[in-house]
């Protein structure tokens, strides 16, 4: 920020008069990316939760969330990942990455408890695994990694992050149920 700052011929202090400290400005960048605009309307209380809440299944839930999640992680992920790298340094940055990986929480166990009204887990997955499992999905570092080191493409990263939460999270109706949990070779 202040290379920035220098370049425009205006020092740091005066950036930061008008438009906030870097957490700031980070933040604003940060809620305009993930959201896609700058309407001051939650991410959860947004038309897609109700397109999604109204999913005949959980592939279908998925598959909605996906299709969110991506292209907003492909305008945010940059930007997150630079607080989580600056927030060892600057305090402020400590405190917004500290709330953003409470805000993906929040997010992740929304999905989950969703999703579970369309499936049940898989047998022995507990939602606080499930919710876990579903976060770090959802993590910009992950999606950073495919997409700029891998060379995926978003539709790539949505397409894996459905099908992965559905592998991980979902019970297989196709499965046998058991009446025992002890594997085969502990019967023999």
């Amino acid at each position: 920020m202040r290379a920035i700052a220098g370049e425009a011929g205006v020092s740091l202090p005066t950036v930061e008069a008008l438009f906030g400290t870097k957490a700031r400005i980070l933040k604003a960048a940060i809620d305009v990316a993930i959201a896609g605009d700058d309407e001051q309307v939650p991410v959860l209380e947004r038309g897609w939760t109700r397109a999604a809440v109204q999913a005949r299944s959980a592939e279908q839930f998925l598959a909605i969330a996906a299709s969110v999640i991506a292209p907003a992680q492909g305008r945010s992920a940059g930007l997150v990942l630079a607080v989580f790298e600056g927030s060892s340094a600057d305090a402020e940055l400590g405190a917004l990455a500290t709330q953003m990986i409470a805000a993906r929480g929040e997010t992740a166990g929304w999905l989950v408890d969703t999703m579970i009204t369309k499936a049940p887990l898989r047998p022995g997955c507990t939602r606080g695994e499930a919710i876990d499992t579903m976060w770090i999905l959802m993590d910009p570092a992950v999606y950073d990694r495919l997409v700029r080191h891998r060379q995926w493409t978003c539709r790539q990263y949505e397409e894996w992050f459905a099908a992965s939460a559905r592998l991980l999270l979902i019970a297989d109706p196709r499965a046998v149920p058991t009446t025992t949990n002890r594997s085969i070779d502990e019967r023999t």
